[in-house]
């Protein structure tokens, strides 16, 4: 199965980290098709005078939803992440499921595709640049048309 996942990292060495995550993705998630330039980005939905590194990669995996999720809270376990519910924070890792093939799947723990990507430059720009004809299955627009309906004016650099 294709999947899109999104990585972001704003504490510590930020591209060690982003690499660190790749490496473990290819060894425990799939192999990595695709990804994105790294792009320094404004924090979203909370304060940080520290910019996160982002970017977006397409993996073919052979792991169903629930155990791709698994082994993304495995990685970010390992890389030092602990979750909290607290809302948004500085983190040395975050890996997000952003479209797992075409498949809309809910469940109390999981919802792909992500619920606010459309409302995030900081994917949707990424995004963009590996899969602009990919359609969301839930707003049956495309990645390319949901970047630019964005209310989102956060910064997003390519570095």
């Amino acid at each position: 199965m294709k999947v899109y996942l999104g990585i972001g990292t704003n504490l510590g060495d930020r591209q060690n980290n982003l690499n660190q995550a790749l490496a473990m993705i290819g060894e425990h998630v799939g192999r990595i098709v695709k990804s994105s330039p790294v792009y320094e980005t404004e924090p979203w939905g909370f304060k940080s005078k520290d910019y996160f590194l982002n970017i977006v990669i397409e993996v073919e995996t052979k792991l169903k939803p629930s155990g791709l999720l698994g082994r993304i809270l495995m990685v970010e376990a390992n890389m030092g992440r602990l979750r909290d519910s607290k809302g948004y924070s500085s983190r040395i890792i975050d890996i997000d499921i952003l479209f797992y093939g075409s498949r809309k799947f809910e469940q109390k723990t999981l919802v792909i595709p992500h619920p606010r990507l459309h409302k995030r430059r900081f994917i949707l720009v990424p995004l963009c640049e590996i899969a602009p004809d990919l359609v969301h299955p839930a707003l049956g627009k495309t990645v390319k048309t949901l970047l630019k309906e964005c209310e989102d004016k956060s910064r997003v650099r390519k570095i």
